[in-house]
């Protein structure tokens, strides 16, 4: 019997409790906006949740409608509220003599904000005003109920708040002072990191500027991205409006990512993998392929879905692609021990030290909040050391890359320095040996004349004056001879004869003056078209002792009345033919050691001009000297 008073007890409290707690959803609440100078907070506020997505602002005002307090939201609003459409119904009263202007705020952060007056169950949308920072302004008359429809989609993050209120129209300006320079010390702190980044942004883009050096270019887009998302994160930090709403739910993500993606570049180029470290190239080209997909991919949920759990999932993998990637090079590094893959190994264990810190005091409760205990705080300057330690390995690559260059060009300049040495030890060289075959060439000739003209006249002494003829007459011949030799010596002395032209002249009056009065008849043929080459000294000196020793063979051995002369261009060069119509060579009979003709041999080959003698109705002499024409 008691057990079934206490039950029927109990069922009674439970019905009362049931109906006070409709009662209080039914009742309408009105907020005095005269009761207040500055700003309150609306925790009774009626609000309906559209779990649908499909109705619409008239449809809900006959939807179930509960008090925001019976929601027990602690701090942000429950996660599957972001894709959903949430109305708010505010009931005003201006209990003042005069007209009052206040400002609505639901709290941070919604993308689309719709107010409606309600009037006689009906709904009449008031302008806008909302679209910049969040606070859509109420006119209400005096001695006047109102009540409104809010309608609110949020903004597509995880860190949304509703705290609807109303503030005063005259301490607006304070209350947004106050609410965004609560965590001063934090923002200032952010806007120095800000700094800092935006120092190395010009830092890396003096430099690649100056050096061109690709590295320098994409460390600056990296240290760019960060430093859009500190200021921004800053910036809209407690600011309500679309574009901030904008910046939470899209631009962060998409500066991160595309950070990392230069980030992967960069420390491609930075550490060359492609060179030394082929697989890690690979596997680095395929994140960058990966993230650049998933930023399409988030992208597409964002603004075209409402699939914000997969949207927030591929945020929270983007994530942790990027602490993968650090954790890659710290491994690579302790197996590589390589002084540049260092500087990214420590900038990334610093990243990942902060990063857990920062993840630590998210998701520890602390109600006594200060800067050293922000998440952000110890994020931001895991970002910075991080982005530090990489500047600290660009310097120091750079630095060794100048030194190795002046290493290089020092080594170029006593290369140089060396050739220009050897150039003028071969000038020096070739001047004794010009000067050792002149001599070889005046004892050998002139020499060798002198003597003769000698060893003549001391016969023609011994003799009487009519048996002394034959002497003198070799004494003019030698004198003669020696005459020429010491002409040909000068002419090829001579550098204003170094041309084609003047050897061709030389030859052709040599040759005239030669066989005058003997009988044979010479005819020159120089062809058209010869190049206008330099003849050296040395080649025209040789090439004449061969055809002067040719001819000295046609006049006393070839019983010849004929000798031509042609010099002609063919197609690898020039030839030079010396052709009479005497009895010929006969190639057997001569002498196995023939000086003469083993004296011309020896002269065109170290000049590099071919030499051939054959039997062609009489003799003939070639010359082929191969050029380029």
């Amino acid at each position: 019997m008691k057990a079934l008073k206490t039950s029927t007890l109990l069922l009674l409290l439970s019905l009362v409790s049931h109906l006070l707690k409709a009662q209080s959803a039914d009742t309408i609440v009105y907020t005095d906006v005269a009761a207040f100078k500055d700003s309150v907070f609306l925790p009774n506020s009626l609000v309906c949740i559209d779990s649908s997505n499909n109705v619409s602002p008239q449809q809900a005002l006959s939807k179930k409608w509960l008090p925001l307090a019976d929601f027990k939201i602690k701090s942000h609003i429950p996660e599957t509220w972001i894709t959903k459409r949430v109305y708010i119904k505010l009931n005003i009263i201006n209990a003042a003599s005069t007209a009052d202007s206040i400002n609505f705020f639901p709290g941070i952060s919604f993308r689309s904000i719709k107010t409606y007056r309600i009037v006689n169950n009906s709904l009449l949308p008031i302008e806008d005003q909302s679209q910049a920072e969040g606070y859509q302004p109420l006119e209400i008359a005096a001695n006047t109920k109102q009540s409104y429809l809010i309608e609110l989609y949020f903004t597509k993050t995880v860190f949304n708040y509703l705290m609807p209120q109303l503030i005063q129209q005259n301490y607006l300006a304070k209350y947004k002072k106050i609410s965004y320079h609560k965590n001063a010390p934090l923002q200032a702190v952010s806007f120095l990191f800000s700094g800092v980044l935006l120092m190395m942004i010009i830092f890396s883009l003096a430099n690649f500027s100056l050096s061109r050096k690709k590295e320098f270019a994409l460390y600056g887009l990296y240290v760019s991205c960060m430093f859009l998302l500190f200021f921004f994160s800053t910036y809209f930090e407690k600011r309500a409006g679309v574009t901030a709403s904008l910046f939470l739910s899209y631009l962060a993500f998409a500066l991160l990512a595309t950070g990392t993606i230069f980030y992967i570049a960069f420390t491609r180029k930075f550490l060359n993998t492609k060179v030394n470290f082929p697989l890690l190239n690979k596997l680095f080209i395929y994140e960058e392929g990966l993230i650049l997909l998933a930023l399409l991919l988030f992208t597409f949920l964002n603004f075209f879905t409402q699939n914000f759990p997969l949207q927030h999932l591929l945020e929270n993998g983007m994530k942790i692609t990027a602490l993968a990637i650090g954790i890659v090079y710290i491994i690579v590094a302790i197996k590589q021990k390589n002084k540049l893959l260092n500087y990214i190994a420590v900038g990334n264990a610093l990243l990942i030290t902060f990063a857990i810190v920062s993840f630590y005091l998210l998701v520890l409760p602390n109600p006594r909040w200060n800067i050293f205990m922000s998440p952000l705080f110890y994020y931001e300057l895991g970002i910075v050391g991080e982005l530090m330690f990489f500047l600290l390995g660009l310097t120091y690559k750079n630095r060794i890359e100048l030194i190795e260059k002046i290493q290089e060009q020092e080594a170029l300049k006593l290369a140089a320095e060396k050739q220009l040495f050897e150039a003028k030890l071969a000038v020096l060289n070739a001047r004794q040996k010009e000067r050792n075959r002149i001599s070889a060439d005046m004892h050998d000739d002139l020499g060798a004349g002198i003597t003769a003209i000698r060893l003549y006249s001391e016969l023609a002494k011994k003799k009487p004056d009519k048996d002394c003829m034959p002497e003198i007459e070799k004494i003019s011949y030698s004198a003669n001879e020696l005459l020429n030799n010491m002409n040909a010596i000068i002419w090829a002395m001579n550098n204003s004869n170094d041309s084609l032209e003047n050897m061709i002249a030389y030859i052709r009056s040599y040759a005239q003056e030669y066989f005058e009065n003997t009988g044979v008849k010479c005819t020159i043929n120089v062809m058209e078209g010869l190049p206008d080459i330099a003849v050296w000294g040395e080649i025209r000196k040789n090439v004449f002792l061969v055809i002067k020793e040719t001819l000295n063979n046609v006049l006393k051995h070839a019983q010849a009345t004929e000798v031509t002369i042609t010099l002609t261009k063919v197609p690898d060069g020039m030839a030079l033919y010396i052709h009479d119509n005497g009895v010929g060579i006969d190639l057997d009979k001569i002498r196995r050691f023939a000086n003469g003709l083993k004296n011309m041999k020896r002269r065109m080959e170290e000049m590099h001009i071919d030499f051939s003698i054959e039997n062609k109705n009489g003799t003939l002499v070639t010359l082929h000297y191969a050029i380029r024409l």
